[in-house]
C-alpha cells in the first residue's frame, strides 16, 4: 500500500536583494495512515516553510517538486496541492490567537469550513460544529459557540484550532508547534487529544516542533533538518536512543535530563545558523561541529541508509534509518 502523502524534492526558494534564498533544498519525506512523522531543527531549519509552502500557504515562495502524491492521487500541481486544503489536509497552526479570525464567532469559524467543502445548511453545520467542539473536550460547548477568540483561553483557543483543522474529517493533519506558548499540563492534554484522535480515525499527521520530548511522547518517526536539508530520519526510538548525525546529538545534549547535574551547564551548539543565501560548499553544519574534517568543508553529504553495507549509497525509501554525515559509520559505533 502506498503511502499517504509521498513528497519527492521539495525545494522552496524566496527572492531577496542578495539573491535567491533557500528555505527547503531537495527535501523527500512520506507519512503513513496513522502515523505521526515530526519534524525537529532550530528556528529557520525549513521545518515551517517546507509544510506551509507545499500547500500554497506562504505568500512569494518559489516552490520546486520533483514528485509529490497523496493517497495514491498525483497532486504535484500546485492547484491539486491547493485543493487539498480543509478537505483532506487540516492544519493546526502555531499560534491559534493569530490563526483564528477575531471578529468572527468560533462557530462562524467552524461552519464556514462544512459550508464551502460540503455544502451543509447553516443548521446542520452548526450541529457538526457543536459535535466538534465536545469532541476536543471544549467545556459548555453550546454557550462557547458564540464566543470571540479573544474570550477563550490559551488552551480553548487551541482545542477550537483542533476542532477547525479536523471537522471535515482530514486524512492528514499538519500541526506546527500545538503546544507553544501552552503550559506542561496542557502541552500533555493537547498532545493526548491529537493521539486519542489519530488512533480513532486513522490520520496521518505531520508534527513540527523544536521539543524533543514532545516528539517522545507523540511522534512514531523523526525527521532533523539543518538549513533546509534533511540531515538524519528514523523511528523515534531509534534516533533517539542512538543518533547518528552530530547536530542531532547536539540538540539531544542540550535537553536537561532527570538524572542530569543540576550544577552542570547544559552543552550549547556553539555559533550560529548558516545564512541560507550564502550556505557554505559542504556541510552547512561543518562551521558548527566539533567532529568536521576537511572532507566536510569541501563536499556535501548526502542523506544514506545506515545500513552498514550501503553507507554510500543515497536513500531511497523514506522510512529508512539515515544520516547526511560522512562520519555515520564512526557515530554508529561511539556511544551517543
Amino acid at each position: 500500500m502506498s503511502a499517504l502523502l509521498d513528497v519527492r524534492g521539495l525545494s522552496v526558494s524566496f527572492r531577496s536583494p542578495r539573491g535567491p534564498v533557500r528555505a527547503v533544498d531537495g527535501l523527500s519525506f512520506a507519512v503513513e495512515r496513522g502515523e505521526t512523522l515530526a519534524i525537529v531543527g532550530e528556528s529557520g531549519s525549513g521545518k515551517s516553510a517546507g509544510q506551509l509552502a507545499l500547500y500554497d500557504l506562504l505568500p512569494g515562495a518559489e516552490v520546486a517538486l520533483e514528485r509529490c502524491a497523496f493517497d495514491g492521487r498525483d497532486v504535484a500541481s500546485v492547484a491539486a496541492r491547493r485543493a487539498l486544503r480543509g478537505r483532506e489536509v487540516g492544519f493546526v497552526f502555531q499560534d491559534p490567537q493569530g490563526a483564528l479570525h477575531p471578529l468572527l464567532t468560533v462557530e462562524r469559524q467552524l461552519t464556514e469550513v462544512l459550508e464551502a467543502h460540503e455544502g451543509l445548511s447553516r443548521a446542520k453545520a452548526r450541529e457538526r460544529a457543536l459535535a466538534a467542539l465536545e469532541e476536543v473536550g471544549v467545556p459548555a460547548a453550546r454557550e462557547r459557540l458564540e464566543a470571540l477568540p479573544h474570550e477563550l483561553s490559551g488552551g480553548l483557543r487551541q482545542r477550537v484550532m483542533i476542532a477547525l483543522a479536523l471537522i471535515a474529517r482530514p486524512k492528514l493533519v499538519v500541526a506546527d508547534e500545538p503546544t507553544t506558548a501552552l503550559d506542561v499540563t496542557l502541552q500533555r492534554q493537547v498532545l493526548d487529544l491529537l493521539r486519542a484522535l489519530q488512533a480513532e480515525r486513522g490520520l496521518g499527521v505531520v508534527l513540527i516542533t523544536h521539543s524533543l520530548g514532545v516528539v517522545a511522547r507523540a511522534a512514531d518517526r523523526l525527521l532533523v533538518l539543518y538549513a533546509g536539508r534533511a540531515v538524519e530520519t528514523g523511528r523515534v526510538a531509534d534516533v533517539l536512543a542512538a543518533p547518528r548525525h552530530p547536530y542531532t546529538r547536539a540538540l539531544l545534549a542540550s535537553v536537561p535530563r532527570l538524572d542530569g547535574d543540576p550544577s552542570r551547564p547544559l552543552p550549547a551548539i556553539g555559533g550560529a545558523p548558516p545564512d541560507l543565501a550564502r550556505l557554505p560548499h559542504g556541510c552547512a553544519f561543518a562551521p558548527r561541529c566539533a567532529l568536521a574534517v576537511e572532507r566536510c568543508t569541501r563536499e556535501r553529504p548526502e542523506l544514506v541508509p545506515l545500513d552498514a553495507r550501503a553507507l554510500t549509497r543515497p536513500v531511497a525509501a523514506q522510512h529508512n534509518r539515515a544520516s547526511a554525515c560522512f562520519l555515520a559509520r564512526e557515530l554508529a559505533e561511539a556511544p551517543a
